[in-house]
């Protein structure tokens, strides 16, 4: 097979192929067989209707025609790996030559010719990782820090008590509500707890509670939220059946002994402390990958395929039914441009560092998603595997360690200019050598099993 590589755009290119009749051969073959289980011919049994009666029955047009559909995906993807491209999205296929319509003698049947245009992942050139310096926040944990995860964690062992006073800002509320729009009731919930100040409801439900004291009611008009009428003006009667306020336990070492395994209020906050110090740290992490990202894109000329951006959008648009909003096309547009971007460099990234991504992360990462779906890690795995959506994964898990592994290049620094040490959480080179090693001890374990079991059998 014979195939050419034309670059038309620095995201698109031209392939050319030529495929030998021998090449072809084999899915000719196949052909006859699959058309002569389909038809009836009398005089003989399903599937073994000869060659020479198909032609006369079905044509021999019809042959080539289901042997170029069954082997073209192949042909393909053959030229592609022999070309190393790397297609983003689906290639448009024109044939331009097929084999001869009627038998011939060896070496005379012709070929079988065809070009794909498809959208690839363009070549980018990095930036020297080791001339680059990021900054990140520096380390510090202040009083109102502790204060704020000491205050969060009263506010667990708090209690709600009724108060008779107008509600104000982080009241919890008990209200009844009703939505009409024009005369038509739309909505009516009752008996709903609500906290002023949380924004979880409805659009001005706040400005409308606050000073309303219980048996108190109010209208306001705002925007429904959900329902077959989201998005509408409803005018809203919400009435305050209770006022209550969260009262706080004291700060002391009762409250310690409490809510902690600690014995005095001074230990409980000396760990608070060191709570959010490890916080902070680890957020120096994510704000060190982050800016990383960003120095990466900004210091890189990064062509976007725009079929491929098109595609998502519209699959976007189509999901949520809104192909006819613009303005919201554009915002999609937006995102997915920025989106495909930073997968392109981070896809150059991982191939120019070598990353490998071990059994043991991509269970990690798959079991971690599995959570946010809120399902049993087995099903999850399985059902990605059944949709073809592992290699997708891998990728992730790829684009995620090579920011990692390109962090441990990169000079981070803190707000006074002292270098940060990361390694906690990106780890390290030696780590992943390690890594590497135990998969490839597993791979050998594994096919040197599979050997013996295959001697055994024989």
């Amino acid at each position: 097979m014979k195939s050419a590589v034309e670059t038309l755009e620095p995201t698109k290119v031209k392939l050319s192929v030529e495929v030998t009749y021998d090449e072809l051969k084999p899915s000719i073959e196949h052909a006859y067989q699959h058309i002569a289980e389909q038809v009836t011919v009398p005089g003989f049994r399903k599937g073994k209707v000869p060659p020479r009666i198909i032609d006369q029955r079905v044509g021999r047009p019809a042959v080539i025609e289901h042997a170029v559909n069954e082997g073209l995906s192949g042909f393909y993807a053959e030229a592609v790996r022999e070309n190393k491209l790397r297609p983003m999205g689906q290639p448009d296929v024109q044939v331009t030559k097929v084999p001869g319509l009627t038998a011939a003698p060896a070496g005379e049947e012709g070929e079988l010719h065809f070009t794909a245009e498809v959208e690839v992942r363009p070549e980018v050139t990095l930036p020297d990782l080791d001339g680059l310096t990021v900054t990140v926040d520096d380390v510090e944990v202040s009083d109102e820090d502790v204060q704020g995860r000491l205050d969060a964690l009263r506010e667990r062992f708090g209690s709600l008590v009724g108060v008779d006073r107008p509600a104000q800002e982080g009241d919890f509320v008990q209200i009844d509500l009703t939505a009409t729009i024009g005369d038509e009731q739309v909505d009516q919930v009752a008996g709903v707890s609500y906290q002023i100040g949380s924004g979880n409801m409805l659009e001005g439900l706040d400005e409308a509670l606050t000073g309303l004291s219980a048996g108190e009611s109010t209208t306001f008009t705002t925007a429904l939220a959900g329902g077959e009428r989201a998005g509408e003006e409803a005018s809203v009667a919400v009435t305050a059946t209770a006022v209550k306020e969260r009262q706080l336990p004291e700060v002391d070492d009762e409250f310690a002994q409490l809510a902690s395994e600690f014995d005095t209020i001074e230990e409980l906050q000396a760990d608070l402390r060191e709570q959010a110090a490890r916080i902070k740290a680890s957020n120096q992490a994510v704000q060190a990958r982050d800016a990383l990202l960003e120095a990466l894109v900004g210091g890189t000329e990064i062509p976007v395929p725009a079929g491929v951006v098109e595609a998502e959008v519209h699959r976007h648009l189509e999901s949520e039914s809104r192909l006819e909003d613009d303005e919201h096309r554009t915002e999609v547009t937006g995102e997915a441009t920025t989106a495909l971007r930073n997968q392109i460099l981070l896809d150059t990234l991982a191939e120019a560092l070598e990353v490998k991504v071990s059994q043991p992360e991509l269970l990690d990462y798959l079991v971690s998603a599995s959570r946010q779906y809120g399902m049993d890690p087995n099903t999850f795995i399985q059902t990605l595997d059944q949709q073809g959506q592992i290699p997708m994964m891998v990728g992730e898990v790829a684009r995620s360690k090579a920011l990692a592994v390109a962090l441990r290049k990169v000079t981070v620094v803190d707000g006074s200019g002292a270098e940060v040490d990361l390694s906690e959480y990106i780890g390290t080179d030696e780590e992943d050598a390690a890594a590497d090693a135990a998969d490839a001890a597993e791979e050998a374990a594994a096919e040197a099993a599979e050997e013996s079991t295959a001697d055994a059998k024989a």
